[in-house]
């Protein structure tokens, strides 16, 4: 069976605790939680040793473990990956993030953060990747010491015009030539942008260069929230032998935030159940 964690942001959007949080995840069969940074304090890049154990001893608390953090700059709107005026002190917050991560028990960061990685105007794809590698760089190095994956994210063009793709996510990836800097598979955002998703886990899983996944349905719900083809996606992730947790990320909720993951992760169980 696949194991699934869960994405913290919209329970933490209720004002529930991450005590409460782990209990709600633990309670409904999650493996453990994917934090966003921002739901830790308005520095989580600056958490002292002591805060950051207490955080891991919450979570471990309730039966589950940190998976990993994504959604990293959303608290730095100030920050960007492609001003170069701005890359430094993002580049220093990312390597801290990555401390973080291996810190709190974590494998994987997922870099979305779309308001931080528009593209230099007038700047082509071979010249962006180049940018970019370059910024990267220390961060993958910084990712390799510390045993965790640094994944780019594909975002949809409605949100990025940056990484939209799993191949530039991957051209990416390659450029920077490092083991522990990887591309991931969003479902909702390769589902409006390259469908079918299911294909795309075909072809990319094998490669070792896909480093996480992220479900979600393209109208941004839960798994069973909207009209994705579920039953095919977690059989392709099934049939290439996916042995990570899956991060279940919805933007939006149905009824609350605990009913939407409740409705995310029965669907996942029941496709399962269905390709067995």
């Amino acid at each position: 069976m696949l194991d699934y964690t869960l994405c913290n942001e919209l329970l933490a959007e209720e004002g529930k605790s991450l005590a409460e949080q782990a209990r709600i995840a633990a309670d409904l069969g999650y493996v453990g939680l994917e934090l966003a940074p921002a739901t830790l304090g308005a520095a989580p890049h600056r958490l002292s040793a002591s805060e950051v154990a207490g955080i891991r001893q919450t979570v471990e608390d309730a039966g589950l473990r940190v998976t990993g953090l994504h959604w990293l700059l959303s608290g730095y709107p100030e920050l960007s990956i492609t001003d170069p005026a701005r890359q430094g002190r993002a580049q220093d917050v990312l390597v801290k993030l990555v401390g973080l991560c291996a810190a709190l028990g974590g494998e994987v960061l997922i870099h979305g953060s779309p308001k931080q990685r528009l593209r230099p105007e007038g700047m082509d794809d071979g010249a962006l990747i180049s940018h970019l590698a370059a910024f990267f760089a220390p961060v993958a190095e910084a990712a390799e010491q510390n045993g965790v994956i640094y994944c780019i994210e594909p975002l949809s063009r409605a949100e990025d015009n940056t990484i939209n793709t799993v191949a530039q996510g991957v051209a990416l990836a390659r450029a920077i030539g490092s083991p522990a800097f990887k591309t991931m598979i969003d479902i909702s955002a390769a589902g409006q942008t390259e469908p079918p998703v299911a294909g795309l886990i075909r072809e990319w899983v094998p490669t070792g260069l896909i480093g996480h996944i992220h479900a979600n349905d393209t109208n941004r719900g839960a798994p069973g929230m909207g009209d994705d083809p579920f039953p095919e996606i977690v059989a392709a992730l099934v049939n290439s032998g996916w042995n990570r947790p899956v991060g279940v990320e919805p933007f939006r909720t149905l009824i609350d935030a605990r009913v939407t993951a409740a409705t995310g992760i029965a669907t996942l169980r029941a496709c399962e159940r269905a390709c067995a």
